[in-house]
């Protein structure tokens, strides 16, 4: 495999990927250059020069675009879950950067750093004019309590800041040894006397913070933004900044980059740095070394710690969430194999020890087992709800209550123009994988190698006359299961086999007296 960094990176990072991979350093390539030669590589590397486009990853190979730093609004991610490539990105490794740039422009904006040292260089001694403010009770407002937002958020404590938050997505668990008070939006807006922003860059927080937001806010307040140009409307921002609405501004990001012809560069009031937000030595080698693991992880087709367009399962929980994925793609693949029929729902239900876990990856597992064998579009964990999605596949999930040590078991529910059918699986000791029903038939099978499904009526002599027909063309027998509905009613047999089965032979096997089905499933 190979693997091209188009962005200026640390050395340490691809120190990294050379132990594993062939690595080719490009940069600063046009879209059209990258275009030329993407197909040649397995993984993207890039920082925030690079911009990913539909246009590059269309007829790409890429299985992982590696992100060195947290924001990827430079990557097209709809383009890339929809081709199933996998996207990571490195949240932690700029969190110290990134909160220490934030609280030194807090520290210049309350004490009219840049401004005095600007004025003493010109020979100019006025201390009065530079009058700043204490922090110590002062109340800061953090919108966004991501990792970088609660640092700040610490860190201004120590400071003896009193701090309201605001974050929709927060966990109480992640504040709950944190002395900080998480409030609505509005109220942060309303009561704070400094305010940092720390959100991604998405629909829902582009301009968040426009002319509205500023009337709302106290008379002097003070901004800072070191997380994504756009999250604060520009051209707000210049009039409030120039009315005394807002007394001063800290920005590290803009709309556009450079910022050269930016009318705010003008104002007084405003300090601005050029994008340093994770500029630091040791920054840059974290997010390196960060990515660079997680690309490697990533093409050996292991869990990768920082993915960006996948489920997340948190590492204490993978180990026993791992068996179930596997079993929940061969089930799909099983279902798909068994029956057809143009899909309307899927029902993923969870009972035992299993439903008090993360199952959304086992989810996703599922139904990329049901559209690999039904699309031409490759599946897989990355795009797999994509494609359901796209093709009017409702995905339910479902969790039962049973008692603690009950055993894990899902099962599959699907729904088709041609009716409802349903697969059961568990899993063993020792991650021993189980299908353990179809339909309302109770069997027990491994869900490996080629499996032979009849279904017939339950009378004397078709189980022989399978196996004698089997034997006749030298095929092996390794198991059989047996399950039925009543006596000497509709009947489900299924044998593992060692090798596989001829059309010809399952043909065949479907014209013995009192058989109406049979099918060959392939793990």
């Amino acid at each position: 495999m190979k693997i091209l960094v188009s962005d200026d990176i640390a050395q340490e990072g691809i120190d990294i990927l050379n132990q594993e991979y062939q690595v080719d350093v490009k940069t600063k390539l046009s879209e059209d250059e990258l275009v030329e030669i993407i197909g040649s590589y397995d993984a993207l590397v890039v920082r925030s020069a690079t911009k990913v486009t539909a246009k590059i990853m269309e007829n790409s190979n890429l299985k992982v675009i590696g992100r060195a730093g947290v924001g990827v609004d430079n990557i097209d991610l709809e383009a890339a879950t929809k081709k199933g490539i996998l996207v990571v990105n490195a949240p932690e490794g700029n969190t110290t950067a990134a909160s220490e740039h934030t609280i030194a422009l807090l520290m210049a904006l309350a004490r009219n750093i840049p401004e005095a040292v600007r004025s003493l260089k010109n020979k100019v001694w006025d201390r009065k004019r530079f009058m700043g403010i204490e922090l110590n009770g002062k109340t800061l407002g953090v919108v966004g309590l991501g990792r970088i937002g609660r640092e700040v958020a610490k860190k201004a404590i120590g400071l003896g800041m009193n701090i309201l938050a605001y974050d929709p997505y927060i966990i109480k668990q992640q504040v709950e040894n944190i002395d900080i008070k998480v409030v609505d939006l509005d109220s942060v807006l309303k009561e704070a006397d400094f305010i940092t922003f720390h959100v991604p860059l998405t629909k829902s927080t582009y301009h968040m913070v426009g002319e509205k937001e500023f009337s709302m806010m106290k008379d002097g307040v003070m901004l800072i933004n070191c997380a994504r140009g756009g999250i604060i409307d520009e051209e707000a921002l210049y009039e409030a900044l120039k009315s005394g609405k807002v007394a001063g501004c800290a920005l590290d990001v803009f709309e556009k980059e450079p910022p050269l012809e930016s009318p705010l560069l003008d104002l007084p009031n405003l300090i601005a740095t050029p994008h340093l937000g994770a500029s630091t030595q040791e920054a840059q080698v974290s997010v390196a070394v960060d990515v660079a693991k997680d690309v490697i992880r990533a093409l050996k087709g292991e869990m990768v710690k920082n993915p960006v367009n996948m489920v997340h399962i948190r590492p204490e929980e993978y180990s026993e969430i791992r068996p179930f994925v596997d079993l929940a793609e061969k089930m799909g693949s099983f279902y798909t194999q068994l029956r057809n029929g143009r899909i309307s729902e899927v029902e993923m239900i969870y009972t035992g020890k299993i439903e008090r876990m993360d199952v959304k990856m086992i989810t996703t597992a599922g139904i990329k087992g049901i559209l690999s064998n039904i699309l031409q579009t490759p599946a897989n964990l990355v795009n797999a709800p994509f494609l359901a999605r796209e093709r009017g596949i409702k995905i339910i999930e479902k969790k039962i209550n049973q008692e603690q040590d009950a055993p894990g078991v899902v099962t599959m529910k699907v729904t088709t123009d041609k009716g409802v059918g349903s697969v059961t699986g568990t899993v063993q000791a020792n991650a021993d994988e189980r299908i353990v029903a179809v339909d309302e038939y109770k069997i027990d099978l491994i869900p490996r190698g080629n499996i032979l499904l009849t279904f017939h009526r339950d009378r004397p002599g078709i189980v022989g006359k399978v196996g004698t027909l089997l034997g006749k063309n030298d095929i092996n027998i390794a198991y059989m299961q047996l399950g039925r509905k009543s006596y000497r009613g509709e009947a489900l047999m299924a044998l593992g086999v060692d090798e596989n089965l001829p059309d010809d032979i399952l043909s065949e096997i479907r014209k013995i007296d009192g058989m109406e089905n049979a099918v060959l499933i392939k793990f």
